[in-house]
């Protein structure tokens, strides 16, 4: 563990994490002004007009919707772009030739795509507070969830990075794959007013376990059970990790 947590690693890590921590007008700026919009077209306009989901009002409902969403984008985004601009320019050559092991280039990656998705997502809870009293009900169930999400979705970033043959692609992945996926996840509403069959058919996105867990950690309620949802992302964000790691190995996307 010494090994992999080294100097080196926490060298890649620092630079990651500089890399958007020093643009916060490209990173942080833009999903703060989306969910002001969000917040103030969906909760208090539209809100105003939706009676309460499970005894809940609306604007309070899909903030933990809105929190996932923040999230995982960030965190794929970040990581994607970060390993397909190396692979563009050809720098990541640099990090493949250092004495790195394949397990600290990967996870140092991951980790800095993590943590800038963890500040979208406290970024987002603050703006809902501004709208409206944000409870916490299950405070270790959330955050083991923001812990595990922004893993899971930073590890299929690499992926991304590894697999898009122009910028283009990474845009794709993001807004018409990732953002479909979550809003048809019960970000903005519930599955309980759902035709059984399109209930069931929801119940195969895996979004609708992300979302109804970070709303279980906040507001104690939940659809689909929470410690069967933890342990079923826990084991994706596992075998996602491991596979980041196999294809750096394989120098797949990398070496020609």
């Amino acid at each position: 563990m010494a090994g992999i947590f080294g100097v080196g690693f926490r060298s890649l890590l620092k630079r990651e994490i500089l890399r958007f921590v020093r643009r916060p007008k490209n990173t942080f700026l833009p999903p703060a002004i989306t969910n002001v919009l969000y917040f103030a077209v969906f909760g208090v306009i539209l809100g105003q007009r939706i009676d309460n989901i499970a005894g809940f009002d609306y604007i309070v409902f899909i903030l933990p919707g809105l929190v996932v969403l923040g999230t995982i984008s960030n965190a794929f985004e970040n990581s994607s772009f970060s390993i397909f601009h190396g692979r563009w320019n050809e720098y990541i050559h640099e990090t493949l030739t250092s004495p790195l092991s394949y397990s600290s280039m990967v996870l140092a990656y991951i980790f800095a795509a993590s943590l800038r998705g963890i500040i979208v997502g406290f970024i987002i809870v603050a703006i809902g507070l501004v709208f409206t009293p944000v409870p916490v009900e299950q405070p270790l169930f959330l955050v083991a969830f923001m812990l595990v999400i922004p893993t899971l979705f930073a590890g299929l970033g690499v992926v991304g990075g590894l697999i898009a043959e122009d910028f283009d692609h990474l845009t794709v992945m993001n807004q018409f794959i990732l953002r479909p996926l979550v809003f048809f996840g019960a970000v903005f509403y519930s599955l309980d007013i759902l035709p059984p069959l399109y209930r069931s058919l929801s119940l195969l996105n895996p979004m609708v376990y992300m979302v109804s867990g970070v709303r279980y950690g906040f507001l104690g309620f939940q659809e689909v059970d929470a410690v069967f949802s933890l342990a079923v992302l826990s084991g994706l964000t596992a075998a996602v990790v491991a596979l980041d790691i196999y294809l750096f190995k394989r120098g797949y996307g990398i070496i020609d």
